[in-house]
């Protein structure tokens, strides 16, 4: 078997001296494709027996196979005779596999752990040791349940298996062997990310690979295959590494297939990419530069003209560096250069072309800084390895499970995480087709994208859905083709969600992460129907999901990092290939919020939440968004969830609306309420609405409110002072 399965894949075993050699063992890991079972025969030295279902287990193609390994047959029908015999093997000193799933994956994540380990380990009689394991890697084989197109990319050829330190029988149980095998996760992904090439080597050989099938394309009509969009890199890198200067080259551009393309050019180069942050105000820009030590801005002409007609002025920062223009730069291409380029990168084989055109980077070398955008001090300069990213982007391939049809939509800014490495290099690195829109406010504009290339999986904020969901000449039918809706960046609204659902027909997806954590650390996904109409659980409303793969999650109480109980209220901690490297330039910062437990690195979010049975993570708030109101922490954002139920406003309302906290003498603190996009009309609802709260609940709540001289067409600000004796439950 082991000669058969290494003509495709190269095993990586750990842990493997965990494994006692006599004595009951029971090991218990994720099922993820047919050949589980195959993988640990080869990894472990004693011999091995399954616990397999018994109409798979009496096929008579399988049955002379099944016997030779010793298998031990179960039927659903007889559970408590099931559970003695695996306990007897136990005790007779037996080695026995279960997988406390039941199932094999449907969507590459772990499911909910069924309890019958448990039973079995209360009827043995002697020292049953357990050993959880973690196989990673045969997902994107052909004997898993991913999608055909996921399974054909060329991934990796190694499969790793990760076996933990034995765990006492007694501490043994759903909760604790699940937590047990997503910390293997991120060892098992760890090891996986140093087998691979350096990032910009990786989409150089995926673009080569797309060839002339689209890549990406955008709002303006730009279309490009992988050889295209390889051309233009390479064509712009000729060109620009004579002009820039300097490590860390700024970017100002929009999120076009121009500016995806460019940022590649970068990576071409071997530099480092820092798109900065153009609605921060002026002096954090300046900061961001100067901490970058940035001498060159590549910018597009067209689009900071465009910035400027929405009253975002940067010229103050354009004079600090030198900038090259995009349009002065295309101007010195011939068209017999494009082509001579073109037909090299088609005929070419890579290895001649990456001789000539990559520039040779450390997989661990700096390639994308985040900057912040300054609201909470100086603004702090995210680094990401091409480790970081690439591993980021593999993690959410595995689960996202993409297929032929699949077209990402890629509106949010290049500055943004999620837009530059989620929804620009994700494409690029697994070869899925983007198509972009520079303006994700602009629904319009991203429902005609949506429709005229039925792009199939689109990312965006809570803020931007409303936005779909008012706008009415946003029609139901431009986002039919969609089947994955996922939302971050900030807390989705119940009023949002509802909305959409009832708008356009589909659920939007919670899921959660930082620009510290490149930036994807949770996700919910599809519930998944089994042919026996069982449901592998991937969505719980209310939480952002559970880690992905490779991320392992943590809550602890903020001051002495001591982990807590499930479902237990802390500090959010992620550990996993995807935390960044530090902050730029910023010793003292990056200590405190990267910290080192048991041999493993994990990002302090300053976020407050909890984890369930099952894994899920739900956001109470952030610890900096808690006012103390009489020694009381109060958390404005579940003010907010309470405001936008009272606050039931008509359909094609605009109101919007924030809670912040301000100095009281009295209190320490006092909380109000902003709202925006008040006219005449609601002025009065929102009164009434006020005013028939229930008193005794919301004790006193002073609504106040002051006009502008053209107040009808203006925005203003409502201040709703609260004085309240909080009890949210109620």
């Amino acid at each position: 078997m082991k000669i058969i399965v290494g003509f495709k894949y190269k095993l990586e075993v750990n842990g493997v001296k965990n494994i006692p050699s006599s004595g009951g063992v029971l090991l218990l890991g994720n099922h993820i494709s047919w050949i589980d079972w195959a993988i640990v025969l080869m990894a472990t030295p004693r011999e091995v027996k399954f616990v397999m279902d018994k109409e798979i287990y009496n096929k008579w193609f399988l049955n002379w196979l099944l016997k030779i390994f010793k298998c031990i047959p179960i039927s659903a029908g007889s559970s408590k005779s099931t559970i003695k015999t695996v306990a007897k093997e136990l005790d007779e000193g037996n080695m026995v596999v279960l997988f406390p799933e039941g199932a094999i994956s449907r969507n590459g994540h772990l499911g909910e752990f069924k309890r019958g380990f448990e039973k079995v380990l209360e009827l043995t009689t002697t020292d049953v040791k357990v050993i959880t394991f973690y196989t990673r890697g045969l997902w994107e084989s052909m004997f898993s349940r991913a999608s055909s197109k996921f399974k054909k990319t060329n991934k990796t050829n190694s499969v790793t298996i990760t076996f933990s330190r034995v765990m006492r029988k007694e501490k043994a149980n759903t909760i604790s062997v699940k937590q047990e095998l997503i910390k293997l996760s991120t060892i098992s992904w760890q090891e996986h990310i140093e087998n691979l090439k350096p990032l910009n080597e990786t989409i150089f050989n995926r673009l080569k690979e797309v060839s002339s099938d689209l890549i990406f394309a955008d709002s303006t009509g730009v279309e490009l295959s992988g050889n295209k969009f390889l051309t233009a890199s390479i064509l712009f890198k000729s060109l620009l590494k004579k002009e820039v200067k300097g490590q860390n080259i700024g970017l100002l551009l929009p999120s076009t297939a121009v500016g995806a393309f460019i940022n590649y050019t970068v990576l071409l180069m071997g530099k480092t990419i820092v798109n900065l942050n153009y609605t921060s105000e002026i002096a954090a820009l300046k900061s961001a530069i100067n901490t970058a030590e940035i001498k060159t801005i590549i910018a597009s002409r067209r689009f900071i003209e465009r910035l400027e007609n929405k009253g975002i002025n940067i010229k103050e920062i354009l004079e600090l560096v030198e900038v090259i223009y995009l349009e002065d730069v295309k101007e010195k291409i011939s068209k017999t250069k494009g082509l001579l380029t073109f037909l090299s990168v088609k005929f070419l084989p890579s290895f001649i072309l990456k001789t000539i055109h990559l520039t040779k980077t450390l997989k661990n070398d700096t390639v994308l800084i985040l900057f912040s955008s300054g609201s909470e001090g100086s603004p702090k300069g995210v680094e990401l390895s091409g480790d970081n990213i690439l591993g980021n982007c593999q993690q959410i391939a595995n689960i996202i499970n993409v297929d032929d049809e699949d077209i990402i939509v890629g509106s949010l800014p290049l500055f943004h995480a999620f837009g530059i490495v989620v929804t620009t290099f994700l494409p690029l690195i697994e070869g899925i087709k983007c198509v972009a829109h520079p303006d994700p406010t602009d629904g319009l504009g991203l429902g005609k994208l949506v429709a005229r290339y039925k792009a199939t999986i689109m990312a965006g904020t809570s803020t931007f859905f409303r936005l779909y969901t008012k706008n009415s000449r946003v029609h139901p039918l431009m986002f039919q083709s969609l089947r994955l809706v996922v939302a971050g960046a900030e807390k989705l609204r119940v009023d949002v969600r509802y909305d959409f659902k009832k708008k356009f027909g589909k659920d939007i997806l919670e899921g959660y992460g930082t620009s510290e954590t490149s930036p994807v650390a949770s996700c919910n996904l599809p519930d998944m129907l089994a042919p026996d109409f069982t449901v592998q659980v991937g969505n719980k409303i209310g939480t952002v999901g559970m880690a992905i793969p490779g991320t392992k999650i943590k809550i602890v109480d903020p001051q002495t990092f001591e982990e807590l109980p499930i479902s237990e209220e802390g500090m959010i901690l992620i550990s996993g290939i995807q935390v960044m490297k530090g902050y730029l330039k910023n010793e003292e910062k990056t200590k405190e919020v990267l910290k080192n437990i048991n041999g493993k690195t994990y990002y302090v979010t300053g976020d407050k939440g909890k984890l369930d049975k099952d894994g899920f993570l739900t956001i109470v708030d952030r610890y900096s968004r808690f006012a103390k109101l009489g020694g009381e922490m109060i958390s404005l954002g579940s003010i907010e969830e309470k405001i936008s139920k009272i606050l039931d406003l008509a359909e094609d309302s605009l109101v919007d609306f924030i809670v912040t906290s301000i100095e009281d003498e009295k209190k320490g603190e006092k909380i109000i309420l902003l709202i925006s996009n008040v006219n005449q009309e609601n002025v009065a609802e929102l009164q009434e609405k006020i005013n028939s709260l229930d008193k005794n609940r919301y004790h006193q709540l002073f609504f106040d409110y002051s006009l502008s001289q053209n107040w009808l067409s203006k925005p203003f600000l409502i201040l709703m002072k609260f004085n309240i004796p909080f009890s949210l439950n109620n």
